[in-house]
């Protein structure tokens, strides 16, 4: 009996769609979700002015959209296949808490309330000279290379207070590092330029684990060289998969909010100075003429009084060549 219930556990464990349940996963979302609507509800009123809402619509989309994206990638199956199966799921785990998630967690923060959560003194200091662009892009980049040392990676599979460490550390410095592009403090955002180069570096680090992934001879992560081979993916297309994730996923996501930049900022603009079409009223020059000066009723009468009936000017006011001499 004994022997039968080990082997049926065993079966049990070697079933990588295996149902799993991740308390601490709920409490987070869930206390987060608590919070936030606490904040809008009771600080928000008595922190923005009269009359005006807590949080935009916009806001609202954003704050779900983020716990959704953390419920995702932290719970079954996401977590227990990235973190046991394959290293291209912990890729793209990895992809959601740093590309997808930030952006939201911060479009779904009105200003009022991190106002409220920082102040204005020694914490908002450490908070811009983290938010400088450099710092941040530097200090979150130092991170992804960090997590992709195979050391880390193998420690972080086997001791589950790493791992979430981990993924703190790397969120925490996310959201740093997207503060310069779509933060709640307007005083730290970089011009569309800014925007747009900055973004572009950001694309640009993460080729090199990328490229060392997906040309890897061999296992670069021996925690993921297991017998069971989830969807039939060996090993090496594991890497390489991992590495295109890591290239492509990134680069794509990051260009397209910089292609938006650029219409939201450029296009528009230009759309407006070089369009043929009539606007939909009629300008007001057209209407009353381009004289400086309106044209009154007196100025006609004294017109046609100094005006022949024949319509020829009269004499004085006849050309100089028209004069007989």
């Amino acid at each position: 009996m004994l022997l039968a219930q080990a082997i049926d556990s065993a079966a049990s464990d070697s079933n990588p769609w295996r149902y799993q349940f991740h308390p601490e996963v709920w409490v987070l979302v869930g206390s987060l979700t608590i919070l936030y609507v606490y904040m809008v509800k009771v600080i928000g009123p008595r922190a923005v002015p009269k009359g005006q809402p807590a949080v935009t619509r916009k806001n609202t989309y954003a704050f779900v959209g983020a716990m959704v994206m953390l419920w995702v990638a932290s719970d079954w199956p996401m977590h227990d296949i990235s973190e046991d199966y394959l290293y291209s799921a912990h890729m793209l785990q990895h992809m959601m808490l740093t590309y997808f998630l930030p952006p939201l967690a911060l479009l779904a923060t009105p200003e009022w309330l991190l106002r409220v959560l920082i102040g204005n003194g020694k914490l908002y200091q450490a908070l811009s000279f983290m938010c400088r662009p450099v710092v941040a892009g530097v200090a979150f980049n130092v991170a992804v290379i960090v997590t992709h040392i195979p050391l880390a990676v193998n420690e972080s599979v086997a001791n589950g207070p790493l791992h979430y460490s981990l993924h703190f550390m790397v969120v925490m410095l996310s959201l740093l590092m997207w503060m310069p592009v779509c933060g709640p403090f307007p005083e730290y955002h970089l011009t569309p330029i800014g925007k747009s180069i900055y973004l572009f570096l950001q694309s640009i680090v993460p080729t090199l684990p990328a490229a060392w992934l997906t040309f890897a001879e061999g296992t670069v992560y021996e925690a993921y060289d297991i017998p069971t081979r989830l969807l039939g993916i060996g090993i090496t297309e594991d890497q390489q998969l991992a590495g295109a994730i890591m290239k492509l996923g990134g680069s794509i996501f990051l260009w397209t909010i910089i292609v938006f930049i650029y219409f939201k900022r450029f296009a528009s603009t230009y759309r407006n100075e070089h369009n043929y079409k009539r606007p939909g009223s009629m300008p007001t020059a057209e209407i009353i003429g381009h004289d400086e000066f309106p044209l009154t009723t007196a100025d006609v009468e004294r017109e046609f009084a100094r005006t022949p009936s024949g319509g020829a000017p009269p004499p004085g006011d006849a050309p100089n060549d028209a004069v007989p001499r």
